[in-house]
């Protein structure tokens, strides 16, 4: 089931919001931002429980 998750933009600051697939497991994958259009390295994770966690970074950090 899609979950909705806030954070901060990496570059701008601005607070977003991501969609992450929880049926999908662990993921790493490349999504722009919606205010200043740069690249955020997204990497989501489940824990024991299933539930999911975000790390959301440059991509020049990645």
């Amino acid at each position: 089931m899609p979950r909705w998750l806030d954070l901060h933009c990496p570059y701008c600051g601005e607070p977003i919001e991501a969609v992450v697939d929880e049926s999908a497991g662990d993921q790493d994958y490349v999504e722009d931002c919606q205010v200043c259009c740069r690249p955020i390295a997204m990497r989501v994770r489940l824990d024991d429980e299933g539930e999911p966690w975000l790390r959301a970074r440059r991509e020049d950090e990645a």
